[in-house]
């Protein structure tokens, strides 16, 4: 017997128990060592001189980490198994964020992004692998058990919405103060990387990582993805620039520092509603329409703090957003959920990773550059909402193989 057999007498209450408690590999990946520095641009800007195109360079080298690590991933995978590189991963992605508080020059700074990508992809996609993996020891509630693990990185985005600033107000008159909202979010990084270590121990035992002998090989073929991938590319260009750089835009339209606190803590708990909110399509449709749906409402969100500054619209525009991302990264798990064998799911995650890495390389960087001239942030955000309208568009041609 395949050890990737289900054990559908595994009680519904304690795999619940073990999706939330995964889930705060996303929260720990995505939630702060990507997203919080969106909270930090600002101040770091001021303090260091900075343009927007350096500003977003510091994003992207995160990106292009994060494409090195979605490659590395799969060979990782067939080494230690997800739940070993799920805990490596979070320890080496603590480790960097801290390190980031230590330095002001631009090199190093770039170096620690970097390094900070790698590491989290290693939690993302083993952390996504092992929630789908999940998701087959209760197929009805699949959607739920992945939507939940992503929906982590709300609590991630929430909680850097209340420490960073409170961090950067207590630090003000300290030289370099936003080093300390560094080591703040290295400790929050720690306490992540703890409470994964039960459901790593536990996953190890419930849904066992094949060996060689348990299954056959099997090929991830891109060709037949193409159309979401690219869909997904397109998304990870998008919506990278609204996540660098709109609380930058915020407060050059006046924002007070408990506005954008208000708005980065709702744009998260978005994200954690999400989950509930979009599982019963990720169970029901095996194509690319989820993928295509969520991309265009996600331009709509982009686009809107481009177009006013009036708040109920800008709020608008962040529970949008936080109510959509997530899930489109969970419509992807649930794409290859439904397409592939069990044995190619990580192979199927790894390679939508490695097309979001690359979407987000060019994403923080092309907005950072728009910025710099006419028009400023505002006309960056609008090319990041052309780009996942143009994701919608692609991925709505993607067929259930």
């Amino acid at each position: 017997m395949s050890t990737y057999t289900p054990r559908l007498q595994t009680p519904v209450r304690h795999i619940m128990r073990l999706a939330l408690a995964l889930s705060a590999g996303a929260a720990l990946s995505l939630g702060v060592t990507r997203f919080a520095y969106g909270l930090l641009l600002p101040p770091m800007r001021s303090d260091l001189g900075w343009t927007y195109t350096l500003a977003g360079a510091m994003n992207t080298v995160n990106a292009l980490g994060y494409l090195l690590g979605a490659l590395l991933t799969p060979r990782l995978l067939e080494r230690l198994g997800a739940a070993r590189v799920l805990m490596v991963g979070a320890v080496l992605a603590t480790l960097f964020m801290g390190l980031s508080g230590f330095f002001t020059a631009t090199t190093p700074l770039l170096v620690q992004r970097l390094l900070a990508g790698v590491a989290s992809a290693l939690v993302f996609i083993a952390g996504g692998l092992l929630a789908a993996r999940l998701g087959a020891l209760q197929p009805a509630r699949g959607g739920l058990l992945i939507g939940l693990y992503y929906g982590g990185t709300g609590f991630g985005i929430a909680l850097s919405a209340v420490l960073v600033p409170t961090v950067l107000d207590r630090a003000s008159a300290s030289p370099h103060g936003w080093a300390w909202a560094w080591w703040a979010l290295a400790a929050v990084c720690c306490a992540l990387t703890t409470s994964l270590w039960w459901p790593a121990r536990v996953l190890r035992q419930l849904v066992p990582e094949a060996t060689a002998g348990d299954v056959p090989t099997v090929v991830f073929h891109w060709r037949g993805f193409a159309f979401a991938l690219a869909g997904y590319a397109m998304f990870g260009v998008g919506y990278i620039g609204y996540m660098t750089f709109v609380i930058a835009l915020l407060s050059e339209q006046g924002a007070s520092g408990p506005a954008v606190t208000v708005f980065y803590a709702l744009l998260g708990l978005a994200v954690l509603a999400s989950s509930r909110i979009w599982a019963g399509l990720l169970d029901r449709y095996k194509g690319g329409q989820v993928l295509a749906l969520l991309n265009f409402l996600l331009g709509v969100a982009t686009v809107l703090p481009a177009l006013t500054a009036y708040w109920p619209v800008v709020l608008a525009s962040g529970l949008l957003f936080g109510g959509v991302f997530l899930s489109l990264v969970a419509s992807t798990t649930a794409l290859v959920r439904h397409n592939l064998p069990q044995a190619a799911w990580g192979a199927g995650i790894s390679a939508f990773t490695i097309v979001f890495a690359a979407g987000q390389i060019v994403g923080p960087t092309m907005v950072g550059w728009i910025a710099d001239g006419p028009g400023g942030l505002a006309r960056g955000l609008v090319f990041s909402a052309c780009a996942l309208w143009l994701g919608a568009v692609l991925a709505w041609r993607q067929r259930a193989l």
